[in-house]
Formats: C-alpha cells, sequence, structure tokens
C-alpha cells in the first residue's frame, strides 16, 4: 500500500509514458468509432477513474446539464396536462432524467469536479414556463425534435456502456414522436392502451408560427415605412399609411388563413363523406381494413378482430374511428376553427407591424424616422431571438441574422423611395 511521502514505482508520469505504446495495437482496429471507443476504455483501466482530462469532465458537465433541462421541461409538462394518464408519462420522463442527472454527478465526482446547482438553461426555463402557463402541447414538438436528435448521444460514450441509459434516451424520442404525431385515439401499439382518448387542440409549432406571424408583420410594414420616409412624405403622411398597410396585410393574412382552413375543413368532410359511403356499401371490407391497421399498430390479431367489431357494432362509432385511423381525421375539430384561425393570423400579423409606427405617434421628422428604425431594429433582435427557443440555435445568431436582413430590406426600400422622391420633386 502506497503510505504518504512514499513514492510510487509507477505514478501517473509513468502510465502517461507507457499509454501510447500499450495502445499502438488498437490503430487500425474497427471503424474509427470503435477504434476510439477501446482507446477511451485502455486509457480508464491505466488513469483510473478519478483521472478524467478536461474534455471528459466537460462532455459530463454538458451530458448533466442537458438532463436537468430536459428534467426541468417534463416536470413542468406533468404539472399542466390535464389528462392524469399522460401527466403521469411526463412524470415519469421526468424521474428517468433525474436518474441521468445523479449518475453525471456522481461522475464529475469523481473526476474530481465541483457539481454545480442543478439549474435549467434560459431556453429550458422559457419552455417550461410556457408549459405550465399554455399547455404542454404548445412545447411538445420541440422537445421532441430535441430529443429525436439527442436519442444516440450516450451510444459512444463508454461512461454509459453496460447501463439502460442509452435505451432510456430512445425510449424518450419514441413516446414523445408518438404524441406528437398521433391523432386522438389513434396510438400505436403498447401507447394505445395507456395513451388514448388523448386531444391536443393546439399543434405543437403554433408558437414558432406566432413569432413567425409577428415578424411578416414588422418586416413587410417597416419596409413599406421606411420606403415612404424615403421619398420625404410629412410624418402624418407617413403614420396614414403605415396604418394602411398594417390593415392591408393583417387583413390579407386573416382571409387567406380562413381560405386555408375552410378548404381544408371541406375536403376533410368529403372524405369522411366518402369513408362513409363505403362503410355502407362494404361493412365487411372496411372492418377487415381496421383490423389490418390495428394489427400494423402491435394489436395481435384477436385483439385487432375483437376491436374492430366492437367499433363496427355502431355506425357513427365505425366512422370516427375510420376517420380517425385510416384517414388520420379529427371529425370533432376537422383543422380547427376557421374564424379562430383568421382573428389570430389577423391579431399577430398587426402586432409586428404596429412598431414601426408607434414613433409616428409623439414623433415627427427626422426623430420619428430613425426612432421608428432603433425601435424595429431592436423588435427584429427580439423576434429572432425567440425563434431560437424552439430551434436550439444561438441567440446572438439567429437575433443579429434577423435584425441584418430586416435593416436590409427597409435600407432598400429607404433607397428606393428616396429616388422617387427627388424624382417626382424633379
Amino acid at each position: 500500500m502506497k503510505g504518504r511521502g512514499a513514492r510510487a514505482p509507477f505514478g501517473p508520469a509513468h502510465y502517461r509514458r507507457l499509454a501510447p505504446c500499450a495502445l499502438q495495437p488498437l490503430r487500425g482496429w474497427g471503424p474509427p468509432d470503435e477504434a476510439r471507443l477501446r482507446w477511451l476504455g485502455a486509457r480508464k483501466a491505466l488513469y483510473g477513474p478519478g483521472m478524467s482530462d478536461s474534455s471528459d469532465v466537460g462532455r459530463y458537465r454538458e451530458n448533466w446539464q442537458d438532463e436537468v433541462d430536459s428534467a426541468s421541461e417534463y416536470r413542468a409538462m406533468a404539472a399542466s396536462e390535464p389528462d392524469p394518464r399522460l401527466a403521469k408519462v411526463y412524470a415519469n420522463l421526468a424521474a428517468m432524467e433525474e436518474g441521468h442527472i445523479e449518475f453525471w454527478e456522481d461522475r464529475l465526482r469523481r473526476a474530481g469536479a465541483k457539481v454545480p446547482p442543478r439549474r435549467a438553461t434560459w431556453r429550458s426555463r422559457v419552455l417550461a414556463a410556457i408549459a405550465r402557463r399554455l399547455g404542454p402541447d404548445l412545447v411538445l414538438a420541440t422537445i421532441a425534435a430535441k430529443e429525436a436528435v439527442d436519442q444516440n448521444g450516450y451510444v459512444k460514450q463508454p461512461e454509459t456502456a453496460g447501463t439502460a441509459m442509452p435505451g432510456h434516451e430512445r425510449w424518450h424520442a419514441r413516446v414523445l414522436q408518438q404524441l406528437v404525431s398521433t391523432q386522438p385515439r389513434g396510438l400505436q401499439g403498447s401507447f394505445l392502451g395507456r395513451l388514448e382518448g388523448r386531444h391536443r387542440s393546439v399543434g405543437g409549432n403554433a408558437l414558432r408560427a406566432a413569432v413567425l406571424g409577428a415578424n411578416d408583420g414588422l418586416c413587410s410594414n417597416l419596409s413599406l415605412v421606411m420606403g415612404v420616409a424615403g421619398a420625404s412624405i410629412d410624418s402624418h403622411g407617413i403614420l396614414v399609411t403605415g396604418l394602411a398597410g398594417l390593415l392591408a396585410g393583417a387583413g390579407s393574412m386573416a382571409l387567406g388563413e380562413w381560405v386555408s382552413v375552410t378548404s381544408s375543413r371541406e375536403l376533410a368532410q368529403r372524405e369522411i363523406r366518402i369513408e362513409a359511403s363505403e362503410l355502407r356499401e362494404d361493412p365487411e371490407g372496411e372492418g377487415e381494413e381496421l383490423k389490418l391497421i390495428y394489427e400494423a399498430k402491435g394489436l395481435s390479431p384477436s385483439e385487432a378482430e375483437t376491436m374492430a367489431r366492437r367499433l363496427l357494432a355502431d355506425r357513427t362509432t365505425a366512422i370516427d374511428a375510420l376517420a380517425r385511423e385510416e384517414l388520420g381525421i379529427d371529425p370533432k375539430e376537422l383543422g380547427g376553427s376557421a374564424w379562430e384561425a383568421a382573428a389570430a393570423s389577423f391579431v399577430l400579423f398587426a402586432l409586428g407591424a404596429v412598431v414601426p409606427i408607434l414613433p409616428f405617434l409623439f414623433l415627427t421628422g427626422t426623430p420619428a424616422v430613425a426612432s421608428s428604425a432603433v425601435v424595429s431594429a431592436l423588435a427584429l433582435f427580439a423576434l429572432g431571438a425567440a425563434i431560437t427557443v424552439f430551434t436550439g440555435a444561438p441567440a446572438w445568431r439567429s437575433g443579429g441574422r434577423q435584425l441584418l436582413l430586416g435593416l436590409a430590406a427597409a435600407g432598400l426600400t429607404f433607397g428606393i423611395g428616396k429616388l422617387i422622391g427627388i424624382a417626382i420633386t424633379g
């Protein structure tokens, strides 16, 4: 045993000198990933679990932070989910992430690194706040996409080899993808019993669409206002033009949304009528279709046949099931209300379009134009940064890109307006 002050015959420096020689035979073994895993395993054997280098510690912290973020998001989703069965699913996911957090905290301690307080990143806190206040459906698609990207992140990490963590991550991605892609009562396989009856009233990309709708209003009206300002029209004329652009743009967006939703609704109704006609003419054939669908989703042939027979016993229930399972249509919603969609589009566009004209309510001349440009620039950056909550990109990069593009469009219209103004005045 090595005592205090005693010198070990083979200390860390000796192993560092030996490591390249000891690992030399690993070169050329299998694909590069396999060779790297073998190298990491051998290095761990040489240096011991407490001799992790800075790259390992950095990776541990990154894994730990990802798990802290995920646990925070799942807890928020569980707390705000009205369906107790789904709330339990989210709570179970959070519990799994808690176990992963403890795993990486143990790794950090063994590496001699400090374990920081468990605090989610700003992006994760925003998602959790949205889930608590507006419901988990609004963030489900974003979190599912993140899990899908990260589901194989532990496969090539030697610390998780032989643990259940890689399987957990793949299962998380599968669960969330099922919830995102499945219509009510249309869940696949083993999800059918636990999660059926779920109704998603708002799509997972609703918040992203809201940000983009406001951005459309901001960019278009800013360009309009700057173009008119470049033509040297007085502040009152610019204000009136900006208000007209707001109303015209918002009205156009609302009308387009109304037509789109109404057309989709009419198409869905037509598909349901065709399905009802087929059910009336060939009930056995439609029952066989339902049976095959449920078999493809993981039910046994006898279970699928029993379910299909039970659904076909009532015509209304059968049409409902065929619409959901075969057509992917919810007969009760049919794409939602066209009027609600139109009103939402109008409001979102108007919220963005009002920003460039606000300074003209209080200022005139050059100060009003300059203030409009500054306020709009801040709003452009804020909207660009806001979308990173869903994309995961750096806020400064997305916000800066949005700022650059928006100001470029405004500068172009200002220059064109200036030329037109000069040409008109002679």
